[in-house]
């Protein structure tokens, strides 16, 4: 008789555990009007039920509001160096358009990504030309982005040898250098509200979040031994190159957005990247090139301070990633339920 009685609360309880777990996922609602799902709670999977985690190496719930089908999706919160909206290596993009295409610019120069009336995300990039070659090897060392009449950059800092446990992050606010605390989830905000930046590992992984406007996923790596040896980079022994990993989520874009970058959302754009080439290399730097990191003024820049603080437009994408913290400023017009 014990044993059955064991038994029925065995199977009771693998019974219960399941409805337990569903009933904590996470509910999210799309909020905004131009989406497609606008007005729709879309469940999270039982796989990823929640949009946020103690533990910065699991899956979180992803929607994508303004897809047709208003279904939610599992990821993790770092960049996808083969995703659309990317930014890696030597620098290879991944264009709105799901293009590959490589910008090598300049070293030691800035260079517009993503230039809109209300947007503007520049790079800066680092790099060197070993002997008897024509250009320079480059990396997108830092990011400067011009929103909200504001300006918010981080960077790579420079370091002879890479350490996984030293932070190679920096960043700052309106010219002022800020402190982000280290250790995964910790979170910093703007005064405003409107800039948001999420630690998802305890070191070298952050999630830049602009109120309405877009996602920015980062990661900082050294350019490795591996990738020394079988690019022939002739990288020096006192610069290991630390640079950016980066993707772009955008939430709306103008029609006439611009920047190496950003032109690839157009709905009319023509990508000048040559297909069946291994690495199509596309040039312009002459169109993006500013003169500083946190500048707007390269021939094809857009960005206007005075547009951006009140700015009305149609959007041309809506990729939707969540934001599902507690307090206030949660959500940024997304709202979770358990």
């Amino acid at each position: 008789m014990e044993i059955l009685r064991s038994s029925s609360i065995f199977i009771i309880l693998l019974v219960f555990v399941p409805a337990l777990i569903q009933t904590k996922a996470d509910s999210v609602y799309c909020s905004n009007p131009r989406s497609r799902c606008y007005g729709k709670y879309i469940e999270c999977p039982y796989e990823c039920p929640s949009t946020s985690y103690g533990n910065y190496k699991a899956k979180v719930c992803h929607v994508n509001c303004d897809s047709p089908v208003c279904k939610s999706y599992c990821k993790h919160r770092k960049p996808d160096c083969n995703g659309p909206g990317s930014a890696c290596y030597d620098p290879r993009f991944i264009g709105g358009d799901g293009i590959v295409f490589y910008f090598h610019g300049k070293s030691n120069e800035h260079f517009s990504l993503v230039s809109d009336t209300n947007l503007q995300i520049n790079g800066r990039f680092i790099g060197h030309r070993p002997a008897g070659r024509t250009r320079d090897f480059t990396w997108i060392q830092a990011l400067g982005i011009l929103f909200n009449s504001h300006s918010f950059s981080l960077e790579a800092i420079k370091s002879a040898t890479w350490n996984d446990e030293v932070d190679h992050l920096k960043f700052s606010y309106n010219g002022e250098d800020l402190i982000v605390p280290e250790g995964a989830l910790s979170s910093w905000y703007s005064p405003e509200k409107d800039v948001k930046v999420e630690r998802v590992a305890n070191k070298n992984s952050v999630i830049v979040t602009l109120k309405d406007s877009a996602e920015i996923m980062v990661n900082v790596v050294p350019v490795t031994k591996e990738d020394d040896k079988i690019h022939n980079y002739k990288v020096p022994s006192d610069d290991c190159f630390a640079h950016l990993e980066v993707q772009f989520r955008f939430f709306a874009l103008s029609p006439k957005v611009d920047g190496v970058l950003g032109r690839t959302y157009q709905l009319d754009f023509q990508n000048p990247a040559k297909p069946g080439v291994a690495m199509p290399v596309v040039g312009g730097e002459d169109k993006y090139r500013t003169t500083q990191l946190l500048s707007a003024n390269c021939f094809t820049c857009l960005y206007s301070p005075e547009n951006s603080s009140n700015q009305e437009m149609t959007s041309v994408t809506e990729y939707l990633t969540l934001d599902c913290t507690r307090g206030a400023s949660a959500g940024y017009g997304i709202v979770c339920k358990k």
